[in-house]
């Protein structure tokens, strides 16, 4: 357990959002706290395996050191062909349960764990009309809460990706966890992954506009686009109070908006100069004006701040541009996403779960991430209203950002709060 002293001190830095730049000399190694997984897949590079299997085999997954955490037990809703939950358990004699109360109970009669992470990402799950891939989140969520309730105790939760991925229980994820005041992260892998270039957007900064740019599926891709977008125009002066609407451009629509002014010109250029482009089998690289799929999501905050964020299938990754006031030249960054060796931004996400399941403190607000899951469904649902403005007071959605370090940070991994190696 972590002594008084280490654990004000971490608790402190949590809270400022800082990390210790090394551990003291006399620090021991803290013990690892033991975690539930709730999982609906696990095959090879699936976020159980980038995630779950970083906690089984270390940060690079080759045996090496990893987080000051242990995996105490699995729920697995599915079991493909390619499997490899049943294989993994038997190596590292970790019990796979068939509920989720019996997960985070051990089978037992109390919550001996110290945290849970529920990863509902891949598998065979249904999509609705909206294209909305309806992965069993809140399922998972309230069987977590459930046991919470009927053992009379909370532990740190984290849930993977948006919540939801429907706004109503996106909504009632949120309401539980404030209910039952358990500390609760949840989120993509890329506002804490590589970016390049490098670049600084000080907190408090007075930014004048903001371009986003996804890729892909717009339900599965637009969640990490837009945490990535709010993790950056979060930064701007006097904090975050959320969205008032919400609508999604098509067509001629999103050049008549780059035309008028609406988006800037200037910073979707940026964005684009800084993310790859995507070959078409005939067409080779297709312009931005001419990718036949591509979709504008708007939305003004309560600040009057314009988001606006693309998604594109003539690019390959996720960027942002931000014009910050008195700088002459707008700032862009690509949030990377490295195959090698085995997804390592997901490390870094693992590394901001490790240290909450240390400190008792999401290592950032969860709020984030509710507010880009509700501005994300309300996108979606303006599409299948061809284009519908939706008025959206259910975004009014405040917080504080905290000043949390992206990757690559030092090689110092013995210490929960200090970030796995680059």
């Amino acid at each position: 357990m972590l002594n008084r002293r280490d654990y004000l001190r971490l608790s402190a830095a949590a809270s400022a959002g800082v990390l210790p730049t090394a551990a003291r000399a006399d620090d021991k190694p803290p013990r690892a706290k033991n975690i539930a997984a709730i999982i609906t897949v696990y095959r090879k590079l699936s976020h159980a395996d980038v995630l779950i299997g970083k906690i089984l085999a270390g940060w690079r997954q080759d045996g090496g050191a990893g987080p000051a955490l242990k995996l105490a037990s699995m729920y697995v809703d599915q079991f493909p062909k390619d499997d490899m939950s049943r294989d993994l358990a038997r190596r590292y004699r970790v019990p796979i349960f068939d509920s989720i109360e019996k997960a985070i109970t051990l089978g037992g009669d109390t919550i001996p764990v110290d945290g849970v992470i529920s990863v509902g990402e891949h598998g065979n799950y249904p999509y609705n009309k909206k294209g909305q891939h309806l992965y069993p989140r809140r399922r998972f969520f309230k069987g977590i809460t459930d046991t919470f309730r009927k053992y009379g105790r909370v532990v740190p939760v984290f849930n993977d990706k948006h919540l939801g991925p429907q706004w109503r229980d996106a909504q009632w994820m949120y309401r539980q966890a404030q209910e039952l005041k358990f500390p609760f992260m949840a989120g993509s892998s890329l506002p804490v992954s590589f970016r390049t270039p490098r670049i600084e957007v000080p907190m408090g900064s007075e930014l004048e506009a903001a371009v986003g740019i996804g890729y892909s599926g717009l339900d599965i891709y637009g969640a990490h686009a837009l945490d990535s977008y709010q993790c950056l125009v979060e930064r701007r002066k006097n904090a975050e109070r959320g969205v008032k609407w919400v609508q999604c451009l098509r067509g001629e629509q999103i050049w008549n908006a780059v035309d008028r002014g609406v988006v800037r010109r200037g910073l979707l250029d940026a964005a684009y100069s800084v993310v790859p482009k995507v070959d078409h089998p005939q067409l080779g690289k297709i312009p931005l004006r001419e990718d036949k799929h591509a979709v504008l999501f708007l939305f003004e905050y309560l600040d009057g701040f314009m988001g606006a964020q693309f998604m594109l299938q003539s690019v390959g990754r996720t960027s942002v541009a931000v014009k910050i006031k008195g700088q002459t030249s707008p700032l862009a960054t690509q949030f990377e996403e490295r195959a090698e060796p085995t997804h390592p931004h997901f490390a870094y996400l693992l590394k901001g779960i490790e240290r909450m399941m240390h400190t008792g403190r999401p290592s950032y607000p969860v709020e984030r991430t509710y507010l880009t899951s509700g501005i994300l469904d309300r996108a979606i649902t303006s599409r299948t209203l061809d284009g519908e403005k939706l008025v959206t007071p259910e975004l009014h959605i405040g917080y504080d950002p905290v000043d949390y370090p992206h990757a690559p940070r030092p090689n110092l991994h013995s210490n929960p709060t200090q970030p796995p190696p680059g």
